[in-house]
């Protein structure tokens, strides 16, 4: 039997020699970058579609939104609508391979979707350097938030980072961490669903409903944008301060997408290194906290700590404890 397992990985390993998770390549043009209206052009001659919502009057503040894996610009409707009915304009892109950029469906590497980040927090301070800009970051997009930090804290008053993936491979099982190298070179374009899966990603079920018949969402994933993701969770968890730049970093404690265990982990790393971050857990809330049925109270959170109303240093140790170290956490 031990002969035969042996046999069986290491055909396994002589098969995925010949297959690669697919990146799709950056363009191949050499362009300005752009913010228009209603898109933006980045350095290769990409365009990324842009939903822009408007507060009236002079600009108070200006918030840059990135949606997570599989979703789009629309993630951001109801915080856009929120913040900009009390004077703060928010800018959502969707991210190459997502909603309606090209590529859709396929993973574009995280050094891209970063190199965007930076280029597009340069436009918006561009076009509006008088008006503080924060940077809000959903899931995938937390991560890719948090990867680009350093690059670019000197342009940002802030980041706001809702469930942000840090799930890194380091706090995977060994089993979950072999199976998922194995499809990544074995069948890189299979496509998964997660039917099946005791996975509850909000309490909306409305709101989940309408995201199951929006054509623009993605319902199966490829193995090889999984990979891709687990290899930005695994940059994103490496995660430094970035300087003095403040972070609002929120979470649910029914999250059942990116476990508590690797959350816990990043935050009690940075807990003698962080003090201008700032942490809120909900009691009741999922993974899609800006969509859940608590909905307001989160946006009315990250409003009043837009507005300077609620910012406090805090200790992130002292105020996570309860929360880390309540009953064991599966690594």
């Amino acid at each position: 039997m031990i002969r035969l397992l042996a046999i069986v990985i290491a055909a396994l390993v002589l098969v995925g020699a010949c297959a690669r998770p697919y990146v799709q390549p950056a363009g191949d043009a050499t362009a300005l970058p752009v913010l228009h209206e209603d898109y933006a052009v980045m350095d290769d001659g990409f365009r990324l579609p842009v939903r822009r919502w408007r507060a009236a009057g002079s600009c108070r503040a200006q918030v840059l939104a990135l949606h997570g894996l599989n979703d789009y610009h629309h993630a951001f409707a109801g915080v856009g609508e929120y913040l900009a009915a009390r004077g703060i304009d928010v800018v959502a892109y969707d991210q190459r391979g997502f909603g309606d950029a090209a590529g859709f469906g396929l993973w574009h590497g995280s050094g891209r979707l970063v190199d965007d980040l930076r280029l597009m927090v340069t436009l918006m301070k561009a076009a509006r350097p008088d008006c503080p800009l924060y940077v809000l970051g959903e899931s995938m997009g937390g991560a890719v938030a948090l990867v680009g930090l350093d690059h670019i804290a000197a342009d940002i008053a802030g980041m706001v980072l809702v469930a942000p993936a840090v799930w890194s491979r380091d706090s995977m099982p060994i089993y979950q961490r072999a199976a998922l190298w194995l499809a990544a070179h074995i069948m890189p374009g299979r496509r998964l669903t997660g039917e099946g899966l005791d996975i509850r990603p909000s309490d909306n079920v409305e709101m989940l409903r309408a995201l199951g018949r929006d054509p623009r969402v993605i319902k199966a994933t490829r193995v090889d944008v999984l990979y891709g993701v687990s290899n930005l969770m695994d940059q994103a968890a490496l995660v430094s301060p970035g300087g003095e730049t403040e972070v609002l970093f929120l979470y649910g404690k029914h999250d059942d997408i990116i476990p508590r265990a690797p959350v816990c982990r990043l935050l009690m790393k940075l807990a003698g290194e962080a003090p201008h971050w700032q942490v809120r857990l909900y009691e009741n809330g999922y993974h899609m906290l800006t969509r859940d049925l608590q909905a307001e109270r989160v946006l009315e959170d990250i409003y009043r700590w837009l507005e300077g109303e609620d910012r406090r240093d805090g200790d992130l140790a002292r105020n996570l404890t309860p929360f880390c170290h309540a009953d064991p956490i599966d690594e």
